[in-house]
């Protein structure tokens, strides 16, 4: 069948992705963006976890009693397709895809990311590597598919906010203007790590922590370029909130279905022009 939409999720087979993906199904036909039928993508790295996921969404109680899939009589339908976002490869494979299938998408929820237990320089590298470098480059591969109006939403988290940084690393956060300003301080807090300095030189002794302050200054760099160049995508970033996932280990107060409410709005519902950047509760929420 025709689909007049398509979105695409990241890691999307387990956790706050997972429910991302049923959240979509369940509130696209009272959406903003609602034009008849809606293709997700479920993605993950991993074929035989992403194909599991798919099922366990094509069973799932909720959906079958919303009639929210297309084979229920609803408007949604939910596709797997491999993606492993640190694979060059992949993200190339993937995009390929979309082009020749769809042409251009409405969506991309990047909600793929990874948080290591222990602290130093190889913990640091790889999950700034995921949760910064891998991302963007994900951004950049999919912005020229995405139509005019359509959204891009990286999952950031609140535990990127500058408040734990020393004065002159938060104003070279605030100051940085391009993505390259935000890669360098990347750059500088590895370095600093390396050296085993990183407290001296004003950095918290937490990878996950500037990795997603990485994300949120490399968003916020994203947008202001698509809007210098007179490109209409919609780019944001968010926080789901304490979740209780296999990243925090159980420990998150909030549901996955409740940290997917934030990003899924952000994806569907009209923002009246808001130029917020980073939200959190489906409210903009200060960096």
């Amino acid at each position: 069948m025709s689909f007049s939409r398509v979105g695409v999720v990241t890691g999307a087979n387990k956790g706050i992705g997972f429910a991302i993906v049923r959240q979509l199904a369940l509130q696209y036909p009272k959406s903003y963006l609602n034009h008849g039928p809606l293709l997700i993508y479920l993605t993950a790295r991993d074929k035989s976890r992403g194909e599991t996921a798919l099922k366990e969404l094509q069973n799932d109680p909720q959906l079958k009693e919303a009639k929210a899939l297309v084979a229920d009589g609803g408007l949604a339908e939910i596709k797997y397709h491999q993606l492993d976002i640190v694979d060059s490869n992949s993200i190339h494979k993937f995009v390929e895809h979309l082009k020749q299938a769809h042409g251009k998408v409405d969506f991309v929820i990047n909600n793929a990311g990874i948080a290591m237990q222990g602290f130093d320089y190889n913990v640091v590298k790889t999950t700034l590597g995921c949760n910064y470098y891998s991302t963007l480059e994900a951004c950049h591969a999919f912005l020229p598919l995405i139509k005019d109006g359509g959204r891009l939403v990286n999952l950031a988290s609140s535990v990127g906010k500058l408040d734990k940084y020393s004065d002159e690393i938060r104003n070279r956060f605030l100051a940085s203007k391009t993505e390259a300003d935000v890669t360098q301080l990347m750059e500088d807090f590895a370095a600093a790590v390396e050296a085993r300095k990183e407290k001296e030189m004003g950095w918290p002794s937490a990878a996950y922590m500037v990795s997603k302050a990485g994300l949120i200054g490399g968003t916020r760099a994203l947008a202001a370029a698509e809007k210098e160049r007179g490109g209409k995508v919609i780019i944001k970033c968010c926080c789901p909130g304490y979740v209780n996932t296999d990243m925090t280990r159980g420990n998150g107060p909030l549901t996955p279905d409740e940290g997917a409410q934030t990003p899924v709005m952000l994806a569907l519902q009209d923002l009246n022009g808001r130029e917020e950047l980073f939200w959190k509760n489906e409210k903009p929420f200060e960096w």
